[in-house]
């Protein structure tokens, strides 16, 4: 049997709200031109430059319209890697889909009547839209999935198309997540639930948090296997080790007590790497802003680390919760870690909740010297997902 294929990271794009392209972003994380505030829509997208024509722009959700532009910027940089076609896949996450048109379009139905509704409805708002316009864009014509597990999608999504370059169904893969839900009825609903912050301020693992803010974003990385990736001389910037997902079969909204999950799904994800607890250097939390689930992440992080956890952040201080596509957006920050050999601030807390044993990185960000990094996603549905991108290896 064929030992699996080293994965590695050869090209990355994103649109966040605190910058689109890699330096805007990574400034945004370390606070650079941010002010924080309720609001985390992007401002001032402008989605034509990566479509042919006004009329695609159209019919094209805003979920599809940042899943292009993430895509563009992606294969830009990594140079869209010279493989057949049927060896390309496309994996692309997210959490609700065109959920923007659906709402337009059912006012419409009910303001101007059913004959209104637009024929374009169905491509625009069906979750698959994002992956199948990137796979029809640049003819990638091997597997193309979409993962729809709540705001664990697309570190589910990474760690999936990783899998099919490990075991050579794929040569190269895109992967990550999009999301564009920011309409009235879905902010109603959150906040009717009370899962939003009512002072509407992300403080995650802080005393005072009183819940996460919504926000809207895409992130997707080009991977590929590393020797093929050396051959053609591709900038490498990480390897995926190892990724896992498991199920908490316990609430449809509230994480498992103890965070008994998480700790499986790190401890699975650790094992297929070949790693130990203390080969990690860093921990990437899903860290949301809410009471429940950062309570049951950082007892999943002390019960895994026994009490001595490396260096944690939760980048939704600045960048909100942006649902499917957040851990897509959380891989991008820890491949710009390794880059800028800085791990960026928890912004948004001040106060740790003093019953959580973890060392969150306050303030400003802290030098550390790179290595395997775990990512974690959890999601409503009890979706549990972690991912662990190690530094780009050595010659």
């Amino acid at each position: 049997m064929q030992a699996p294929r080293r994965v590695v990271v050869t090209g990355f794009g994103v649109v966040g709200p605190c910058g689109t392209g890699k330096e805007a972003y990574w400034n945004g994380l370390l606070g650079e031109g941010w002010t924080g505030g309720p609001s985390r829509r992007i401002p001032d997208f402008d989605p034509t430059p990566y479509f042919d024509n006004p009329k695609e722009v159209r019919r094209a959700d805003r979920v599809t319209q940042f899943a292009l532009a993430a895509a563009a910027m992606a294969l830009d940089d990594s140079g869209d890697p010279p493989v057949e076609p049927l060896r390309k896949g496309v994996y692309v996450a997210t959490g609700v889909g065109g959920l923007e048109t659906l709402e337009d379009q059912v006012v419409v139905r009910v303001e101007k009547g059913e004959r209104r509704v637009s024929p374009f409805l169905v491509p625009m708002m069906m979750a698959n839209a994002a992956g199948a316009s990137i796979s029809m864009r640049y003819g990638w014509q091997g597997p193309c999935e979409t993962i729809a597990t709540a705001c664990a999608a697309s570190t589910h999504a990474i760690g999936n198309a990783a899998r099919t370059v490990a075991t050579g169904r794929c040569d190269a893969v895109i992967a990550g997540g999009s999301e564009a839900s920011l309409t009235p009825t879905a902010l109603a609903a959150f906040a009717n639930m009370t899962a939003l912050s009512s002072s509407g301020r992300s403080m995650p693992f802080d005393v005072a948090r009183d819940g996460f803010v919504m926000s809207e974003g895409a992130a997707l990385v080009v991977m590929e296997d590393l020797e093929t990736a050396r051959r053609r001389g591709a900038t490498i910037y990480g390897e995926v080790l190892g990724a896992a997902s498991t199920a908490d079969a316990h609430h449809i909204t509230a994480p498992s007590p103890g965070g008994a999950g998480a700790v499986a799904c790190m401890e699975l994800a650790l094992a297929d790497a070949g790693l130990r607890p203390s080969d990690i250097g860093h921990i990437n939390a899903h860290g949301t802003s809410t009471p429940l689930n950062d309570a049951a992440e950082a007892d999943a992080v002390r019960k895994l680390f026994d009490g001595s956890s490396p260096p944690v952040v939760s980048i939704k201080g600045v960048t909100g919760h942006s649902l499917g596509a957040a851990g897509a957006l959380e891989a991008v920050a820890v491949l710009l870690s390794f880059e800028h050999g800085l791990i960026p601030p928890t912004a948004g807390t001040t106060q740790l909740d003093p019953n959580m044993d973890i060392d969150l990185v306050l303030g400003e960000a802290r030098p550390w010297t790179p290595g395997p990094v775990i990512s974690n996603s959890f999601g409503f549905g009890g979706h549990n997902g972690s991912i662990i991108i190690g530094p780009p290896p050595g010659d």
